[in-house]
């Protein structure tokens, strides 16, 4: 790979669009067959609040795999062995990850310590490159295929492939001219923070009742909190004042009622608009597009990072010895998306079904809400729930480095 020296042209084999954990976790495999790659990343670091940062086994034993597990494990995650929800009725455990191999949890760790593990194992690599502060504003085409991309601060890369892996806004897809397919989704999160005692629950706490859900993650001395509201309903919380905003809170989670003060404005509120969409055909000649730029998930199950993560890998193995031979084909990257698409379809398919019968119907639920028929019936079959944890925490298509 050539310099950027002025900052006007770099070549490489294979540029990704989008320093998440696909992006990362593809550069990182590439650079260890030996592929030369460059990593765009708009941002100056990680260190960005309210994303996704439920790391499910099926990443972790990947982990391992690639040499980074005992890194990751020095990081400051919290291992969840179960999921339980509380109603307005009681309690109900939905998953039980204990009984599952490699690691019998879900880590709960900051998106930004697990992008850091990555990035410091692909900086030691000679052909890996990662670019902070660089913002893909466009792609490059030659002869009707896409040769790399351009930058805002007119930088292009170009690149015998490039991979989309910017997220469900991906720049590189409207400039493709590609439309996911909606599914729609009921719901939107309102993200903050508030802080955490020593004495109070580690891991995930789900608060479900009337009008919705609210979940906490532990964070060591703080909880990051997730307020599921209806979809679009964002303006209409706002309108009802911040101290309306503070009693629904202290209404979902009454331990927390003497510190609902620390969302001190809106701005300490984050909106997350929920999508959930999946594009018919995820290449073009010379791209391919995976993770959220390909399929943006629902957060129901926390699978979004992970089903990323998995794209990634599948896309590695398959192309990695097809690049060290020269370009890659139409039917190359073809072969990915069939990889990928089945898992991604059926774990849309579930989050739908979810969306339809159980988030919905909270939203637009007056008065005490009771622990629903199938969630007892879940917490008392324990072979449900370690099948719930399976199809969660392993996917319905685990991918593995180096496997077929």
């Amino acid at each position: 790979m050539r310099p950027p020296g002025r900052r006007c042209l770099v070549e490489t084999t294979v540029c990704v669009v989008g320093g998440g954990p696909a992006g990362v976790v593809l550069g990182l495999l590439l650079a260890r067959a030996g592929v030369e790659v460059v990593v765009l990343e708009k941002h100056a670091d990680f260190l960005r609040d309210f994303r996704g940062d439920t790391v499910h086994p099926s990443t972790l034993n990947l982990l391992d795999e690639i040499g980074l597990g005992a890194e990751v494990a020095r990081r400051p995650g919290r291992r969840v062995e179960s999921l339980r929800a509380t109603f307005d009725d009681g309690s109900v455990r939905l998953a039980d990850f204990s009984r599952l191999p490699g690691h019998p949890y879900v880590l709960f760790l900051p998106q930004w310590d697990f992008l850091d593990v990555l990035a410091e194992a692909a900086a030691r690599l000679p052909t890996f490159t990662l670019l902070r502060s660089t913002e893909v504003v466009d792609v490059l085409r030659s002869d009707g295929r896409i040769v790399g991309v351009r930058t805002a601060d007119g930088l292009s890369v170009r690149a015998s492939l490039t991979v989309a892996c910017d997220g469900r806004t991906s720049v590189v897809r409207d400039r493709l001219g590609l439309r996911p397919r909606e599914f729609g989704a009921p719901m939107d999160v309102l993200w903050f923070r508030l802080s955490r005692r020593p004495d109070e629950p580690a891991g995930l706490d789900m608060r479900v009742g009337a009008g919705g859900l609210m979940l906490c993650i532990d964070r060591g001395d703080y909880f990051q909190c997730a307020y599921v509201i209806a979809k679009g309903g964002y303006d209409e919380v706002r309108a009802g004042g911040l101290d309306a905003f503070r009693a629904r809170i202290a209404a979902r989670a009454p331990h927390l009622a003497d510190r609902v003060g620390e969302v001190a404005s809106w701005a300490d509120v984050r909106l997350l608009t929920v999508r959930l969409d999946r594009l018919r055909r995820w290449f073009a000649p010379g791209v391919l597009l995976i993770g959220d730029a390909a399929h943006a998930m629902s957060p129901i199950g926390g699978v979004g990072i992970n089903l990323a993560v998995q794209d990634a890998v599948a896309t590695a193995r398959i192309l990695g010895p097809a690049l060290a031979a020269g370009p890659v084909s139409a039917a190359d990257l073809a072969r990915v998306q069939r990889r990928r698409r089945f898992p991604t379809a059926v774990t849309q398919a579930l989050q739908r079904i979810a969306q339809r019968r159980v988030v919905d119907r909270l939203l637009h639920t007056a008065g005490p809400v009771g622990v629903p028929a199938p969630l007892r019936l879940l917490d008392r079959t324990p072979w449900l729930r370690r099948l719930a944890a399976r199809l969660v925490g392993l996917g319905i298509r685990p991918e593995h480095a180096g496997r077929g």
